[in-house]
């Protein structure tokens, strides 16, 4: 058989992830503060782009400066000399003391009141407040060592996760050594600090208690599976107690801390900047981007000058400004086509959530990714990337865009309810429950179904656990 070759043209269409498409994605599901950060730093490695300044202050700053030079003017034919330092006669002593003299406050007369509100606290780390006791327990310089080395290990909730075994390999030390330490660590403050379970931290806060705490010790080492379903007659019955003995003890063992550790974890709030606001306009909602914080981007006059004037040194350099300036011109656009995605897909998820806005949080529809696609004639995929991390500031108050977004429940009139109003019934059911009978799973289903909700057991208790919402067993209150 003859071999032969041939040559053909062939036309077909690829999808190719140019480096300009694949920043424009990139900066499409980057939250907010992710974007400030990546213009920043482009900024800095870019010398074609520059940061557009607020051009209006800057011009009424002028004028201002310019209206007070003017009013303090000087008459050309005094002989007064503004600079003290030409002064035959200049007090130099009292101009220091009243240079150096600190700033007096509001309403303090001659007193020098420190401000308090500019003084920086420092917190105190769980981790410090051990070694500082151990830095005063006495001990010789290699139990020091071992002790701090436990410390190190203790996480934020105050326990030693990592088995001692794994500790002694890992740090080339004797395992014995480092059990022999470790009741030390257990006579710190917080009581509890230092245990491997939460079984071992509710034991070392029990021996802290200056009572007879034999029983209570002995219920926390054989029944705590018991305790934790609040079976009280059962543990009663097993070690042979009145059931008032075992609830006085179970509110001993309920005042323990779990988690001893955590009254040294940092408070900070950590707040939340909306990248899109809604108004409410007489009848009507009106959406307005947030461009607070945002740099605005433009090009740098001096390199497209540079480029115009054919002043450019060398083709090298002329190519480095040309790359310079395409990704500049990307960046700018890339910006400008994220911010108009984000209006359009808020805007769309305003009309159809509009009960939302108006009633509350209780008539949310259900909406999936398809019904936004749809109304602005985008991809999904682009809905998912726009809304992952942005929040919206609205009336009813600060959501991610991706709480708008939920499957629906089917009702028994043939409508459907968003899950989302389908949690608040629930946690509003359990919220009104009796605490000494609380509802189950079974009878929230029976109750929703009353309200022509359909919905199985299973799907109530996913919902239970997104809420935190304990089951019934644990919710039971004895007392």
């Amino acid at each position: 058989m003859a071999m032969q070759l041939k040559t053909s043209l062939k036309l077909s269409q690829q999808l190719r992830m140019t480096p300009q498409l694949q920043q424009a994605i990139k900066l499409l599901q980057l939250s907010r503060l992710e974007l400030e950060t990546a213009v920043r730093k482009e900024i800095l490695e870019n010398p074609v782009l520059e940061e557009v300044q607020d051009t209006a202050e800057a011009e009424e700053e002028a004028t201002k400066s310019e209206r007070q030079a003017s009013e303090e003017k000087i008459d050309p034919e005094s002989n007064s000399d503004p600079d003290p330092r030409s002064q035959e006669e200049f007090e130099w002593e009292s101009y220091v003391e009243q240079s150096q003299k600190p700033p007096q406050s509001m309403g303090s007369g001659n007193e020098e009141i420190m401000n308090y509100e500019n003084i920086i606290s420092a917190s105190q780390t769980l981790n410090d407040h051990l070694t500082w006791q151990a830095s005063l327990a006495g001990f010789n310089d290699e139990e020091e060592a071992i002790v701090h080395l436990l410390i190190s290990y203790i996480d934020d909730d105050g326990y030693i996760k990592v088995d001692l075994s794994q500790v002694a390999e890992d740090e080339d030390i004797d395992v014995k050594e480092l059990e022999e330490m470790l009741p030390f660590i257990h006579e710190f403050d917080p009581a509890g600090v230092g245990a491997r379970n939460l079984k071992e931290c509710l034991l070392i806060q029990a021996k802290h208690l200056q009572e007879d705490t034999n029983d209570l010790v002995f219920l926390i080492n054989n029944h705590l599976k018991d305790l934790e379903k609040k079976n009280y007659p059962g543990i009663a019955k097993a070690m042979e107690l009145d059931i008032e003995s075992v609830i006085d003890m179970c509110k001993i063992i309920y005042s323990m801390d779990p988690k001893p550790g955590r009254a040294f974890m940092s408070n900070d709030t950590q707040f939340v900047t909306p990248d899109v606001y809604v108004y409410k306009v007489g009848d009507e909602y009106m959406v307005s981007l947030n461009e607070d914080g945002l740099p605005r981007l433009r090009i740098s006059n001096l390199y497209k000058n540079i480029l115009k004037g054919d002043q450019v040194s060398s083709e090298k350099t002329h190519e480095y400004i040309q790359d310079k300036l395409r990704s500049a011109v990307w960046l700018i656009k890339s910006i400008h086509q994220r911010q108009r995605t984000i209006y359009k897909v808020t805007e769309s998820i305003v009309k159809h959530q509009r009960k939302f806005f108006d009633q509350g949080p209780a008539f949310i529809k259900p909406m999936i990714l398809r019904d936004i696609a749809n109304d602005i004639g985008m991809h999904e995929s682009t809905v998912s990337r726009v809304t992952t991390n942005k929040y919206v500031h609205t009336p009813r108050g600060i959501f991610e865009l991706k709480y708008f977004f939920n499957s629906g429940i089917s009702k028994t009139d043939g409508d459907s309810l968003a899950s989302e109003s389908v949690k608040l019934k629930i946690k509003q059911l359990v919220s009104e429950e009796d605490s000494k009978n609380p509802l189950s799973d079974q009878k929230i289903v029976e109750a929703l179904k009353k309200d022509g909700i359909k919905i199985a057991r299973r799907t109530v208790a996913k919902y239970r656990d997104v809420l935190k919402i304990l089951p019934s067993s644990k919710r039971k209150k004895y007392f």
